[in-house]
């Protein structure tokens, strides 16, 4: 019963060795963040769905103009926030074609209902 003991001792003592070294790891590595994740952090509205759908039909112009406004961040020239209706505005200045689903909802006792729904039922 004592070997056990001190097996589970030294197998203690060697797990916690091994968080200490991934712990000092993991603080020496700086995380690197993505020019599209910074991006992200500051879309609001339907922005991730816009730069998805971007990203779909136009992966090479998508990322380009993701780095550049990525640049515009970091050098202050854009501050706040993208909301969805101004990324997809900049994507069709520059002449890209991109549609995103548009659903218009009633509020109809209480509850949120298509304006499709609204019409056949009052009908």
């Amino acid at each position: 019963m004592r070997e056990n003991e001190e097996l589970d001792l030294l197998m203690a003592k060697k797990m916690l060795e091994m968080k200490k070294r991934l712990s000092q790891k993991s603080k020496e590595e700086p995380k690197k963040e993505t020019p599209r994740a910074i991006l992200l952090s500051r879309l609001v509205d339907r922005g991730e769905e816009v730069l998805l759908t971007a990203e779909r039909y136009y992966p090479e112009r998508t990322a380009i103009i993701v780095k550049h406004l990525v640049e515009l961040i970091k050098s202050k020239g854009l501050k706040g926030t993208i909301s969805g209706g101004e990324l997809l505005y900049l994507f069709r200045s520059l002449g890209m074609r991109i549609s995103v689903e548009t659903k218009i909802m009633v509020k109809e006792d209480g509850r949120l209902v298509s304006i499709r729904d609204k019409l056949k039922s009052s009908q």
